[in-house]
């Protein structure tokens, strides 16, 4: 009993008298099932290094993997509220591939007759017809499963069908090739990263924004009259923070372009090439940047605004959900809105990093995306979930598959792997919820 009493008041942060561990997690407030989805990666990435035989934690695979893992991780933030609501969206990877198509027949064949090759505002227009199409197809599919009440199950397998024939049927079955020179940035690649300078000016800035936002909760809690952290905890949570910025820029500012694409690019500027040869840092990569302010946005979309207090109310109990007053038909419809524009930025980036739109784009994807977030602690019960668990659950998902192509393993085993690592993240969240009770 003695390990459990706890000492609060209004000015001070709650004491807990316990093991060191106790006293720490209570301290920082660090979410457990987060913690243990990160030691599980940190598992997964050396247990790869050292099966691909030093492979896997390169610059260059990390670096790789990050660009990847972007679509995923933006279609997994959607995915997050859409399974809060206890409904599901089996129908991302086909819609995906569409979306991918009309935009690549918009870029490659009708703007250029319109505006000329090359034309600056191509990419523009290409990405804003994909989010109007996304919105309307995620809306129209929102519309059926609220206001017809079809389940949510049934309408986006339907939908996983009409989209995936549907991207056949645009082209009738050719590929989309090559795409815009601009849109192609969206993809990553040596022209589509940021560089060594600009790339430590945004860690720069990220870590203002952690420090910032350390600052403003301490005061937030402070005029609440809320329990505060320790200092030493919120110093521990800024030098976390402040250590995975780093890293991060360090590992991608290790990754160089390749030989001759940097000597080209040396003959074009004039810049003389050393002995030793020219090392030109890719830094961060375009569409990783895009991913995390999506995940930057939903996370505030889903804890700060009225429309993600509503879905969180929806989901944990849709019939007092509805007797409060919240129009929750229309929240599910909006859900699904948000659902299909994420879906056509992570197509832009998809078919920008293969500089091309398949019919074969986004196949399976579907599967990804609602592992990532349940492997992230979106409950399939509903009324849990968060963005950043989700995008980590994308990282896991997306390393996954990384580490057992370095390995060799054949697509069908990859496929065994990422379903029995599914069906035992359902399994660790009924247990889990099943310890909260």
């Amino acid at each position: 009993m003695a390990e459990e009493n706890a000492i609060s008041n209004s000015n001070s942060p709650t004491l807990v008298v316990g093991t060191p561990i106790r006293r720490f997690m209570s301290a920082t407030e660090l979410d457990t099932r987060l913690l243990g989805m990160v030691g599980a990666l940190a598992l997964i990435w050396i247990g790869f290094h050292f099966l691909s035989g030093g492979l896997f934690l390169t610059p260059r695979n990390l670096w790789n993997l990050s660009v990847q893992t972007a679509s995923v991780s933006i279609m997994a933030t959607g995915m997050v509220l859409v399974i809060v609501t206890r409904n599901i969206d089996l129908s991302v990877g086909s819609m995906l591939g569409f979306i991918a198509m009309l935009m690549g027949v918009m870029q490659a064949e009708i703007l250029p007759g319109m505006l000329g090759f090359g034309h600056p505002a191509i990419w523009m227009l290409t990405l804003a017809y994909g989010l109007i199409l996304g919105i309307l197809i995620g809306g129209m599919q929102g519309v059926i499963i609220a206001y017809l009440k079809v389940p949510a199950f049934i309408v986006t397998l339907g939908g996983m069908l009409v989209w995936r024939g549907a991207a056949w049927w645009a082209t009738s079955g050719r590929t989309v090739a090559p795409l815009d020179v601009n849109f192609r940035l969206l993809g990553g690649g040596p022209g589509g990263a940021v560089g060594y300078t600009i790339s430590w000016l945004l860690a720069g800035v990220a870590c203002i924004a952690i420090a910032v936002y350390l600052l403003y909760s301490r005061r937030q809690r402070r005029r609440f009259n809320f329990p505060q952290r320790p200092v030493w905890a919120e110093a521990i949570l800024a030098a976390l923070g402040f250590g995975v910025v780093i890293g991060a820029v360090l590992v991608f500012n290790a990754y160089p372009w390749p030989v001759r694409i940097a000597e080209t690019y040396a003959q074009a500027n004039g810049i003389p090439v050393p002995e030793g040869g020219l090392f030109i840092s890719h830094g961060i990569a375009i569409p990783v940047l895009v991913a995390i302010a999506v995940g930057v946005i939903m996370t505030f979309v889903a804890t700060r605004t009225r429309f993600g207090r509503y879905v969180f109310a929806m989901g944990g109990n849709p019939e007092a959900a509805e007797l409060a007053g919240i129009n929750t038909r229309w929240v599910t419809v909006k859900i699904f809105m948000l659902m299909g524009a994420l879906v056509a930025i992570a197509a832009s980036i998809s078919s920008a990093r293969l500089n091309a739109s398949t019919n074969a784009m986004g196949t399976l994807d579907e599967l990804f995306v609602i592992a990532a977030a349940v492997i992230g602690g979106t409950s399939l019960s509903g009324g849990v979930g968060t963005i950043v668990g989700a995008m980590i659950g994308a990282l896991v998902m997306q390393s996954l598959q990384s580490g057992m192509v370095l390995m060799g393993l054949d697509s069908p085993l990859q496929s065994i792997v990422v379903g029995i690592v599914l069906v035992f993240a359902v399994w660790l969240d009924t247990l889990y919820r099943n310890r909260a009770q």
